[in-house]
């Protein structure tokens, strides 16, 4: 690699770290995160977003799309997107619309970080997850499924986009494990938050228990208490 290419994946990699930067820090200036996480407040602005869905729905998906593209691609975690996505679109639309926006961004994180950081991922990542290379050696695409099912075992999100850069993975069988092996987790999450905006329909003030006690809300609880449940099986027998 010649001096000017070098200086250029380091102009390039610079620049994404000041935009990463740069856009929590305005994310976190605008939104309140005690609000985000506020019944009353959800439930004050259910109308007017589900007015804009009505009204604009076309725009909305699409906005919707490359945010969460751009907010993967910016290390973001999942779980807001996911819970966003079943609250405003249900929970069909909103897992086709997420699963697919996520996977291209994990991708793009992927190539991205791989051209730009693989030695500096290399260097923090490898020693902690040595054990792995045996595995993803044998059949990455299967592995990294698996891998994606039980929730990277508790490896964060944005972790587990880059992660498969310690195995030289292809593009496409990471984007084949990606979609597939995120599809069970996402769907209950989505399902869930499909389930709030149906709640907030019925309960003009609910409390814990009436919101636990709706089938909205309880089944897709069951179903991710099952995803973990397997997904612990799974990590014992392939981890």
């Amino acid at each position: 690699m010649n001096l000017d290419s070098l200086n250029l994946k380091y102009i390039l990699g610079i620049t994404y770290l000041v935009i990463i930067s740069t856009g929590l820090y305005f994310l976190f200036s605008v939104i309140d995160i005690k609000d985000l996480t506020s019944y009353e407040f959800i439930r004050q602005n259910k109308d007017v977003i589900l007015k804009h869905k009505s009204e604009n729905f076309l725009l909305l998906t699409t906005l919707f799309f490359v945010f969460s593209v751009v907010w993967v691609l910016l290390l973001g975690f999942a779980m807001p997107l996911l819970l966003l996505a079943g609250f405003i679109f249900g929970k069909w639309w909103g897992i086709t619309i997420v699963l697919t926006s996520t996977t291209i961004g994990a991708t793009l994180l992927y190539l991205f970080a791989g051209l730009f950081f693989r030695e500096m991922i290399e260097e923090k990542l490898a020693p902690k997850f040595s054990k792995l290379r045996t595995f993803f050696s044998k059949n990455d695409i299967i592995y990294f499924t698996f891998f994606r099912f039980i929730g990277g075992g508790g490896t964060p999100y944005a972790i587990q986009n880059i992660l498969p850069i310690l195995f030289n993975m292809s593009v496409k069988n990471y984007i084949f494990a990606t979609f597939l092996g995120s599809m069970p987790s996402m769907f209950v999450t989505v399902a869930f938050g499909s389930g709030i905006e149906r709640v907030i329909d019925k309960n003009a003030d609910p409390s814990i228990l009436n919101i636990i006690n709706s089938p909205e809300i309880y089944l897709p609880i069951i179903g991710f208490a099952i995803i973990l449940i397997i997904a612990f099986f799974l990590k014992k027998v392939f981890f």
